[in-house]
């Protein structure tokens, strides 16, 4: 016997109303499911993570007064590419790698995608990491450059002049004519050093100056006489 509203429905000709039908329910698997029948349906499911191919290294050399300045650097590489065929093919890329001003060794620059490519992985990345060549003069330590200059014991005492160039050209001239340099004696410009990444609009670290007294090796008993006399009584 029909129930009332199936009954209803038949003698107005609209259709029955319909039971929806029950959400179906979806397992996440994770390796640690118990029992075999879990793990089976991680590995299948892990099977289908694409990976990303290991990322190709490079390095870019850059002096001092580039990394000061800032430039473009055009690098040359060469990546594998996957032909239509499934094979590996060679590839000859450049790329342009402007250089802030400011940059220190090791900082690195990376093309996402542009590395090598392996069957079944997504293109890795190239990566190209900024080295500094050695520099004639000034040495670099955090913003801050150094420069060591060489003095005679004679003008260390006396007086002494002296002149260099800074990483932009510009010419300084020093003169000490009413101050004896120490060993170890040290000179700080302030502001004349590396420009400093992410700081203040044109801010810039110290030029450091240090100044190594170079003593005589040998001296004559007449020498030695005439510096006892000189120096007798000097603080």
């Amino acid at each position: 016997m029909a129930r009332a509203p199936e009954r209803a429905a038949r003698m107005s000709g609209a259709p029955p109303p319909r039971t929806p039908p029950a959400r179906e329910s979806q397992k996440v698997y994770s390796s640690t499911d118990i029992g075999g029948g879990g793990r089976r349906a991680f590995a299948e499911f892990s099977s289908y993570v694409v990976r990303k191919a290991p990322p190709l290294e490079r390095k870019v050399e850059c002096t001092l007064e580039e990394l000061c300045a800032g430039c473009k650097k055009e690098v040359k590489y060469t990546r594998d590419v996957v032909t239509k065929n499934g094979l590996i093919a060679k590839k000859e890329v450049t790329q342009i790698i402007r250089v802030k001003p400011g940059w220190k060794k090791g900082t690195k620059v990376t093309f996402e995608g542009l590395g090598n490519e392996r069957p079944g992985c997504l293109p890795g990345d190239a990566v190209f990491t900024v080295s500094a060549r050695r520099h004639k003069a000034f040495k670099r330590q955090g913003d801050d450059l150094v420069l060591k200059a060489e003095v005679p014991l004679v003008n260390a005492l006396t007086g002494w002049s002296f002149s260099f160039r800074l990483l932009g050209g510009e010419k300084v001239s020093w003169s000490f004519r009413d101050e004896v340099i120490r060993p170890g004696y040290e000179k700080v410009v302030r502001g004349e050093g590396m420009p400093v990444v992410g700081g203040k609009k044109g801010a810039r670290g110290d030029l450091r100056v240090k100044f190594d007294v170079v003593f005589p090796k040998n001296l004559t008993g007449e020498q030695r006489r005439g510096l006892v006399e000189i120096l007798r009584g000097c603080a």
